[in-house]
């Protein structure tokens, strides 16, 4: 069995580690560390919860350690770049863990929080910057930082910067780095736009994959139930109640959706928090820390929580709405089941969202076992409103293309559990009650991390 020892990790860094859980090297960390301590560029493909962090990490932080002099002021040696807080503060947490005794420097520099105190944090230089594009882009152009003696680029979560729009950001950053570095690329999945990323940023990589792209935690219980949008809410109070004290990820399409589902959820005796793009890093801190350490119950969030959550007390996984990218499925259900541990994964799908479940199903190669209700038929689907955000295109292919699941049962739309009256409503609808209609198509939320338009400048976000 292979140890961090015989990776040939430095001391210092193996004398940090006993101080954390890790103890023997996962797949994907005992097939990169060797190749990225050899200077080599390496594209990672692992699924979430693998430990990947560490697997860049751990072999970034000794060959800096090498160096032994400091980078120089406002000068950074390696850049970790992230597509949201979440992930960054992740990154950010794990490498001043495996730093513990060593003179490395670790920033972490995101939209949300104050420029003005992370451009001083930089003052002096960092070993490692950790960011996520946009703010990075303010501080390169303030001038509180340089990316000139950069001789690490780690890309981590390629396929979610895609997702989010951050394609034009790091061409612009890119040109700031020394074309002579080492780059390193990690993503759960592989879409097309990935390789074409690839064989731009990265010379003749080392390619590393410990399970195909796309496929979730095998320790994952996954399953399907079939639910009108307005039924959701009540169904949700269903799953929850027969898992008491164990802690739950709720996933919503809409910023909105999310706060309204986290008041129903509360008014109804859960500790529920929400977090989503809308809310200040302090916010999304501070309900976090209380979802870590057990004071809430239910955290309900949008895709900006699908990465960067690393709780291995989260057993249960519920996609509210389903997903519009099918990747951000393998994402989501991905917080569950860490580290080795069980989990469970039930979404919701109405009859506006069978096109969602398809591109999943299609996805993953399988069908969804069913967990209560059937495939809705092609006339409830063409005839269901779209839900803000989805992707109805999908939605009116399914209806067009035939379910090739078997008819609708009868009695489809009653209500789950004999609730009375209409609950809740979707996670995506609008008015001011529960069960409200949906209301219109929202503007597409802006990435995380700052505006990404390359003809203006972009403007600090404190």
């Amino acid at each position: 069995m292979t140890t961090f020892e015989a990776l040939g990790l430095s001391p210092k860094i193996l004398k940090a580690l006993e101080k954390t859980q890790l103890k023997v090297p996962t797949p994907i960390q005992a097939q990169a560390i060797p190749h990225i301590m050899a200077g080599k560029d390496l594209m990672g493909l692992a699924q979430t919860g693998t430990g990947k962090t560490a697997a860049f990490g751990l072999p970034l932080l000794h060959r800096i350690l090498d160096l032994g002099h400091p980078p120089g002021p406002k000068n950074i040696r390696a850049l970790i770049l992230v597509p949201t807080r979440e992930l960054a503060t992740q990154i950010k947490d794990n490498l001043f863990a495996y730093t513990q005794g060593t003179a490395v420097k670790v920033v972490m520099v995101v939209g949300g929080a104050s420029v003005n105190k992370q451009a001083q944090s930089l003052v002096k230089g960092a070993d490692v910057l950790v960011a996520t594009p946009g703010r990075l882009i303010d501080l390169i152009e303030r001038g509180d930082v340089s990316l000139e003696r950069c001789g690490y680029l780690v890309l981590d979560e390629a396929d979610h910067m895609l997702d989010m729009g951050f394609i034009h950001a790091l061409r612009r950053i890119a040109k700031h780095i020394p074309v002579r570095r080492q780059t390193l690329m990690f993503s759960a999945t592989m879409p097309k736009d990935i390789n074409e990323i690839a064989e731009t940023y990265l010379r003749d990589p080392v390619k590393v994959q410990v399970a195909p792209p796309g496929k979730p935690a095998e320790k994952v219980t996954q399953g399907v139930h079939y639910i009108p949008n307005g039924d959701k809410a009540r169904l949700l109070e269903e799953y929850l109640k027969k898992h008491p004290g164990e802690q739950a990820l709720v996933f919503s399409r809409t910023k909105h959706g999310a706060d309204k589902l986290a008041k129903v959820l509360n008014g109804w005796g859960f500790r529920v928090g929400a977090i989503h793009g809308n809310r200040s890093q302090n916010q999304r801190d501070r309900i976090l820390t209380e979802f870590k350490q057990g004071e809430v119950d239910v955290l309900v969030a949008t895709d900006v929580a699908a990465r960067g959550i690393d709780i291995p007390t989260v057993r249960h996984v519920y996609n509210y709405d389903m997903p519009n990218v099918p990747d951000n499925y393998v994402h989501r259900i991905g917080r569950t089941a860490r580290a080795g541990a069980s989990g469970s994964s039930i979404s919701f799908c109405s009859p506006s969202e069978m096109g969602e479940l398809k591109a999943v199903e299609t996805l993953l190669k399988k069908q969804l076992p069913v967990m209560g209700g059937a495939p809705w038929a092609a006339d409830a689907i063409a005839a269901a409103p779209s839900k803000p955000g989805q992707n109805r295109a999908a939605a009116r292919a399914a209806a067009g293309g035939g379910q090739g699941r078997g008819p609708r049962p009868q009695g489809q739309g009653g209500k789950p559990g004999g609730g009375g009256g209409r609950p809740g409503g979707g996670a995506g609808g609008g008015g001011g009650r529960p069960g409200g209609k949906p209301q219109g198509a929202r503007p597409a939320p802006r990435p995380e991390g700052g505006t990404q338009s390359p003809s203006r400048r972009p403007k600090p976000r404190g």
